[in-house]
């Protein structure tokens, strides 16, 4: 081996780079002394060009046109460079069948380009083959790509940085393959890594991150393993993967990203162990055409949409996962899509849990389900559903609702805590069911809808506060060995309706087989009823203005809303003595910090109404996006009608209403929603009241959403943030209420923490000042609790000692 050195002075040494590689032989060694050096390299022979002073003490730049360094030798290295390309083409341009290790190397101002031969078939394997190691480099401030590889290339990398490109990342065609190690990629234009043909993708402990798309796009037959890479902040979706493309994420990472976490159509494949997909912007999993995606042991936390969403064919298979938060449903299957689950949690999704439409089907295998709307959903389409050994608890609405066109299948499953019905089978559905057990549910425990039917075994309801089984007309259900233990009332069947009984019990007494245990009224509603607030009856404008007075803080409130009693006054006045009135909206906007009395004074506002005889009611109906929006054509203008029916001669209160105009999203069901808003408050406008509520600033930017709008909401109250000394006396009303002391002590202390507490996102105001005082109750509690025998005052004694100590 010869070194060959290369200086801008000195005996025996080469002034330029290019001669001394064509004074090499194979294997020899060209030593650049420190500088700068303008030419424009070929390396023909195998040989290692190295930095003689290390990483950083040579620049090399090209000459315009040419790359910087063209590798066409078979086994070459690169040591310590910098090397500055001059134009869009690559710096380093590698040529088919040459190899080449760049090692401790600064690439920019072009990218790295590696051919292979571009013909395939197993007669050519290993023809033409190119071979690139990059080790401890760096490749930057490129445009079009950073990293090319077409045609049959091996490439690896390890502890390689690829930043700041306009452009992508990486692109690998033809048969292409990169293997990768501790590879760090971040602020591309384009897409980090994009894989088209048969190209291959090993990514190992691997960071991509502000990608201005998809962090990884796997497209044709592409294929990729992943393993403990992290995704951040994609300007797309984390991980693309269409066409034929396979894909395998292992312990992976996927936050942040603009769109869904990991997207997957036309007929690709993804299994995914392990992995974590968080705070994405659209979907959490989002899978069509006839694609199929499986995932273990992974965990999708606060999608903006549904966490998991499949359409078309897709196929899913899900064991050992968990769901948490969500703007939308756990999991919405569509179209003819089919999911398996299998001990999967789905913890409060902003809508359903499980949902299930058109002709999809689902299966579910020792899943669980808690908080959302309604906890499994077959409520539109001919969907189905399998499930086995669930639990589904404290849903705002029923448990489980099976509608008209559906079929399902329940076996050993539990419903427990709804605030709605446990089970509500619709028109002309007739499930089957065994072993469920319904317990403390709000409403019914099985409602069974008109002409509906199904065969309920060895089942259990249990605390039910409205009759434990609501039969409606026509319906012919078969109930065998069902027990009814603590309801409200066993049974309310409607005229019309002919169940069979077979040995069941209520409170462990025989059931008369075939006889209706109570009969009761009405007909059942299209959608469950929504939580109303009712005035006190015969309650003067005196009454309701004390109330109101009475509140902790709320000056601005409290003036505003006097203000325009006067104003109501006058204009009952005037119409009394047949005059005309003048100009009067009644509809508001409630603009304000969670936490801060919007919904107690929406309340108040009705009965006002009501006691100026404005308003029949005045009763308030509470609601937010979910209770307006559906999740398909065709579905949102129902809710919103029956939402604004139930309102009807009081107050309909929309809850971060905002979120009906979502910013940035033009085709959003929320639209309309606000359009048949609209046109209702205009139908009704003599019977109905309508508050808006939310945030400052987004109210203004949900008003200007649309004319009609601002045309109707004219008057804005501003709810101010409690000061630390009204803190204080929300604690002490709540104490006062509940038969409590709040000691001097205590209330010095009360206020040093109110002042102390940071205001930030998780500040609630009003809810803070009541979860303050929750927690001091029972931390008097567990300090009773080594008393032997404490005393009346003791016992009702809030201390500093009890406050929460973070």
């Amino acid at each position: 081996m010869t070194t060959r050195v290369v200086a801008p002075k000195g005996r025996g040494t080469f002034r330029r780079i290019t001669d001394a590689v064509r004074a090499a032989g194979p294997g020899d060694v060209v030593l650049i002394a420190p500088g700068s050096y303008t030419e424009s390299v070929v390396l023909d022979r195998s040989v290692a060009v190295t930095a003689e002073h290390g990483p950083g003490s040579v620049t090399i730049t090209g000459t315009p046109g040419s790359a910087v360094l063209t590798v066409d030798g078979l086994e070459c290295t690169l040591r310590g460079l910098v090397l500055r390309g001059s134009g869009d083409g690559p710096a380093v341009q590698i040529s088919s069948g040459a190899g080449v290790l760049v090692e401790d190397c600064t690439i920019g101002g072009g990218r790295v380009h590696a051919r292979g031969n571009e013909q395939s078939g197993s007669d050519l394997a290993g023809y033409g083959t190119t071979t690139v190691v990059l080790r401890r480099s760096r490749i930057e401030d490129t445009r079009l790509a950073a990293l090319h590889l077409s045609g049959r290339v091996r490439a690896q990398a390890e502890d390689t940085v690829i930043a700041n490109i306009d452009g992508i990342g990486a692109v690998l065609s033809g048969a292409a393959s990169l293997e990768a190690t501790r590879l760090r990629l971040e602020n591309t234009v384009g897409y980090g890594i994009r894989l088209r043909g048969s190209s291959r993708l090993r990514l190992v402990d691997s960071v991509v991150r502000r990608t201005g798309m998809a962090g990884v796009l796997l497209e044709d037959a592409a294929a990729g393993a992943m393993e403990e890479l992290r995704v951040d902040a994609a300007g797309a979706a984390a991980i693309h993967a269409a066409g034929s493309a396979k894909a395998e994420l292992t312990d992976c990472r996927l936050q942040n990203a603009v769109a869904s976490g990991l997207v997957v159509q036309d007929e690709a494949e993804v299994v995914a162990r392990g992995c974590a997909i968080a705070d994405v912007g659209a979907n959490g999993v989002l899978v069509s055409g006839s694609a199929a995606v499986t995932l273990t042991d992974s965990r999708i936390d606060r999608s903006a949409y549904s966490a998991v969403h499949l359409t078309g064919t897709a196929t899913s298979d899900l064991a050992d996962c968990l769901i948490r938060g969500g703007s939308e449903h756990g999991i919405h299957v569509t179209g003819e899509a089919k999911v398996e689950l299998k001990a999967c949690g789905i913890v409060e999704p902003g809508m359903s849990g499980l949902s299930v439409v058109d002709s999809a089907a689902a299966s579910a295998d020792g899943c669980w389900i808690t908080g959302g709307t309604t906890g499994i959903d077959l409520s539109s389409g001919t969907g189905t559903a399998r499930l086995a050994s669930m639990r589904v608890s404290r849903t705002s609405a029923a448990g489980i609702v099976i509608g008209t066109g559906a079929t399902a299948e329940i076996d050993s499953t539990t419903i427990a805590h709804c605030e709605g019905s446990g089970l509500v089978v619709w028109s002309g559905a007739g499930p089957t069911v065994r072993g469920l057990r319904i317990e403390q549910v709000a409403k019914n425990g099985i409602y069974l809808g008109e002409q509906s039917a199904g065969v309920f075994s060895d089942c259990d309801v249990v605390a039910t506060k409205y009759p434990a089984l609501h039969l409606s007309k026509a319906s012919a259900p078969a109930f065998r060995h069902m027990r009814i233990r603590d309801c409200a009332e066993p049974v309310g069947q409607e005229d019309g309706a002919s169940p069979v009984f077979e040995d069941c019990t209520v409170d462990g007494l025989a059931m008369v087989p075939q006889t209706p245990v109570v009969a009761t009224s009405g007909a059942p509603a299209p959608v469950e009823p929504l939580a109303e607030s009712m005035p006190p009856e015969d309650e003067t404008l005196a009454d309701v203005l004390a109330e109101l007075k009475e509140q902790v803080g709320l000056e601005r409130v409290k003036r505003d809303v006097q203000s325009m009693v006067k104003l109501m006054q006058a204009v009952r006045m005037r119409q009394e003595a047949g005059l005309p009135a003048p100009p009067l909206s009644r509809h508001l906007v409630f603009a304000g910090n969670p936490g801060t009395g919007k919904t107690t004074v929406a309340r108040l506002y009705g009965r006002v109404l009501k006691a100026l005889g404005l308003l029949r009611r005045g009763h308030l109906i509470e609601v937010d996006r979910t209770a307006l929006v559906g999740e398909y054509v065709g579905h949102t203008g129902p809710k919103t009608t029956a939402a604004v029916n139930q309102a009807l001669g009081g107050v309909l209160f929309i809850d971060e209403a905002y979120s009906l105009a979502p910013a940035g999203i033009g085709n959003d069901f929320g639209a309309e929603a606000i359009a048949t808003l609209v046109k209702l408050m205009e139908d009704h406008r003599d019977d109905l009241v309508v508050i808006v509520a939310g945030y400052v600033d987004d109210m203004s930017r949900f008003v200007g959403s649309n004319p009609g709008l601002s045309s109707r909401f004219t008057r804005t109250l501003l709810f101010d943030d409690y000061s630390p000394a009204e803190l204080v006396a929300i604690v002490e009303h709540q104490a006062r209420e509940h038969q409590y002391d709040v000691t001097t002590d205590a209330r010095t202390a009360l206020t040093g923490l109110f002042e102390q507490l940071p205001r930030g996102d998780g500040f609630g105001n009003g809810r803070s000042a009541r979860q303050v005082f929750q927690a001091m109750t029972e931390r008097q509690a567990h300090r009773l609790a080594e008393l032997t025998a404490p005393t009346p005052a003791q016992l009702v004694a809030l201390e500093a000692a009890d406050l929460p100590a973070d």
